[in-house]
């Protein structure tokens, strides 16, 4: 099973477990946050991701989700990647989190695709009385 790890500002990636824990009625045992302050020294969050990663890594990789591109939390996943083994998606939405917990038994590539295809199908438009 592939880890996932949320690299997210403040709570937000809390915020989003507690939402899939509810969605799903049980605490994922794949799924760890970190939590960046704008105080935090990168290198010690990049030390802590790689702790985290170690646990989560059963042998099939790691997802790493992080909120936005540009922040911190974006740039010490993006120090994390190692192509194959650990891979980054920037976005973070309830969807995406729904979706790769969904499909955390295919393969780290598959994973990717479907993180992202929850991020962007997760995005619409809802016109009156059709949801």
């Amino acid at each position: 099973m592939v880890g996932l790890l949320l690299i997210t500002h403040y709570g937000l990636g809390q915020s989003f477990t507690d939402c899939a824990r509810h969605f799903f009625g049980t605490d994922p045992g794949n799924l760890a946050v970190m939590a960046v302050d704008k105080s935090d020294d990168p290198d010690h969050l990049l030390a802590y991701a790689h702790s985290l990663i170690a646990h989560l890594d059963q042998g099939e990789g790691v997802l790493v989700l992080t909120d936005m591109v540009g922040g911190t939390p974006s740039n010490v996943a993006s120090r994390l990647i190692v192509p194959g083994r650990i891979e980054a998606v920037a976005g973070l939405s309830l969807p995406m989190l729904v979706r790769s917990l969904c499909y955390c038994g295919q393969p780290l590539a598959v994973l990717v695709e479907k993180a992202l295809a929850g991020g962007r199908e997760g995005v619409q438009n809802i016109t009156q009385g059709n949801t």
